[in-house]
């Protein structure tokens, strides 16, 4: 009995999984820019943190009108 590629194909996309990987591989492919690839996930979230710390105090600062004497003098 011999088994085709049709049969066997649908077999396999359907056990197909995804990849359980985990930080501690990084230690095992440091050689290959994958420390390259984590340095910069970590610059891009300090930045963003950066960033919405930087609006929050402009925004904080923005909250209260300026007052030029002109305005209201009754």
């Amino acid at each position: 009995m011999k088994i085709q590629i049709r049969q066997i194909v649908p077999l396999l996309l359907l056990a197909a999984t995804t990849a359980d990987a985990h930080p501690g591989h990084l230690a095992e492919v440091a050689g290959h820019g994958h420390w390259i690839g984590a340095a910069a996930i970590g610059l891009a979230v300090l930045v963003g943190i950066w960033g919405k710390l930087k609006d929050r105090e402009a925004a904080d600062s923005g909250d209260e009108p300026e007052e030029t004497g002109d305005e209201a003098e009754a």
